[in-house]
């Protein structure tokens, strides 16, 4: 991007891997093998407005103490504590930050307080970037998955360094588009690649089974934490979070049927526990009241920028033949009442772009088995027959449908799940189902998991597959460097917002710009 702001992003950049140590010797005090430990680093997230929220996690009950300013220095720092954190939470903590000046560098460190003790830990610092109120330009990365397929934290190769890739980037913030753990996705000290090469994992006892209690679902967020990619790249970018089907198990909906690997055979229960995990470790905002335990939300970031992240999992009916002619429960992938909430968002948003950040794309078929007459079952919202909308796309026919009537320009989709990179552009010269204006999906993906694709492409809403980057061959490891996230650059001048697919090392393999209405 030509007029970015290079000399605050040097400026980051600069700051590099300290964030994660103290800015000056912790004061020397009795005990201090009893001092509370930090172990999981910190991350922030939900940027928006004046706010945005610090999370991190102790080893007991605690108090959480944030400061924060402007400077590294800490000269005007404004403080604040949370709550006490316990075992109820798994000692969890977040705090939101508010009054936060418009578009500056923010410097916070946190530590905690032991509540009967009076010890502190060494304070963690990390750094984001609050919101713009004017037309500035804009960076955020995007992908999903990881550790997945037992590709774990490897010491051979420094642990899962696409984070690292995508720190360098100095994004403005990370939207983590799902699959944030495996926890259906043991993981072996070593196994054999399809390449034929030798992975070794660091192992814990949560990673030695399926997820199944809430301990034990809580243990895969603790796990993807001992990368210390993950806790640096945690401590400089802010994150959004959405969440998929592995942070349960594979493709699990309603009428999901539990494998020979589990004792708990209700779906249902264990959906209830990982969602308790997934929102003690999520940096993000919770919702209150009737909204309590929502995932989906709309994050506005400027006057260039509005997301609306999606929930396609809480809400859907069961995986079936996808087939049925007429809107029902069983043809609900968002739900109608988060389908009226993205619709109205989109009809009211001011934002220049309005990024529709979905856990699933729209036009590839992804299969889920076959029902008990044999018939294809499927994951996702395609279905495989091409034709006019049915089943689960019937919900997206009236969304598309309702945002050229109402004329809503400059929506873009953004997905992962697949597990390869693409770009799809879909246009009703194409498509069987034609009452929609042309649009853009980018697909990005994994972060440190098997690679595989590409999927067929379903020809309902007339995808075409501009570019598409897979392995050769199904589940490949890292080794083989198959992973991949996906940029976003918009101009604050001319609004002009450019996607750029990068592969594990941050190398562009794909790019385009698409011009603001």
């Amino acid at each position: 991007m030509s007029t970015f702001d290079n000399g605050r992003r040097r400026l980051i950049q600069g700051l590099g891997v300290g964030l994660l140590l103290p800015g000056v010797a912790p004061a020397v005090i009795a005990g201090a093998k009893q001092r509370p430990l930090m172990l999981e680093g910190v991350q922030s997230g939900d940027v928006q407005g004046n706010r945005a929220i610090v999370w991190s996690r102790c080893d007991r009950p605690a108090r959480m103490v944030v400061e924060w300013d402007t400077k590294e220095s800490f000269r005007h720092l404004r403080r604040m504590v949370s709550p006490v954190v316990t075992a109820d939470t798994d000692y969890t903590a977040r705090m939101d930050l508010r009054g936060l000046p418009a578009d500056q560098s923010i410097f916070y460190r946190v530590r905690f307080e032991d509540i009967y003790s009076g010890a502190q830990s060494e304070p963690v610092f990390g750094h984001l970037r609050s919101a713009p109120t004017h037309r500035t330009d804009i960076r955020f990365v995007w992908s999903g998955d990881t550790v997945g397929q037992g590709f774990g934290i490897n010491p051979d190769i420094g642990g899962m360094r696409i984070y690292e890739a995508m720190r360098r980037r100095q994004p403005d913030f990370f939207l983590h588009s799902g699959d944030t753990i495996y926890a259906d996705g043991p993981l072996e000290a070593k196994t054999t690649t399809v390449e034929g090469k030798v992975w070794r994992n660091i192992t814990t006892e949560a990673k030695s089974k399926v997820a199944e209690t809430v301990d034990e679902y809580r243990g895969n967020y603790r796990y993807n934490l001992m990368d210390e990619n993950v806790r640096r790249f945690n401590a400089e970018v802010p994150q959004i979070w959405q969440w998929d089907d592995h942070e349960t198990t594979n493709n699990w909906s309603s009428t999901k049927v539990l494998d020979d690997r589990y004792t708990v055979k209700d779906i249902n229960v264990l959906a209830k526990r990982s969602r308790q995990a997934y929102l003690e470790y999520a940096p993000m905002r919770l919702q209150q009241r009737d909204d309590a335990g929502r995932i989906y939300r709309k994050i506005s970031y400027g006057p260039r920028l509005d997301i609306f992240v999606l929930d396609m999992r809480t809400y859907r009916g069961g995986n079936s033949t996808n087939l049925q002619p007429n809107e029902g429960p069983d043809t609900a992938f968002m739900g109608r009442t988060q389908l009226e909430w993205l619709k109205q968002g989109l009809a009211e948003s001011t934002a220049t772009w309005k990024v529709i950040a979905a856990d699933m794309p729209i036009g590839l078929e992804v299969p889920d088995g076959v029902d008990a007459a044999g018939m294809p079952r499927w994951e996702a919202i395609a279905n495989g027959d091409g034709g006019a909308p049915l089943g689960r796309e019937l919900e997206i026919a009236e969304l598309l449908r309702y945002i050229r009537r109402w004329n809503i320009n400059n929506t873009v989709w953004l997905t992962a799940d697949v597990h390869y990179c693409a770009a799809h552009h879909y246009h009703p010269n194409r498509a069987a189902f034609q009452d929609f204006e042309p649009f853009w999906e980018f697909v990005a993906g994994p972060l440190n998991a098997g690679a595989f694709g590409p999927n067929k492409l379903d020809n309902t809403f007339g995808p075409e597959a501009v570019f598409v980057k897979a392995p050769p061959v199904a589940n490949s490891s890292p080794l083989s460097g198959f992973q991949f996230f996906g940029e976003v650059n918009i101009e604050g001048h001319s609004g002009d917002l450019t996607v750029t697919l990068r592969d594990l090392d941050g190398k562009a393999v794909f790019e385009k710009t698409l011009q603001a209405v």
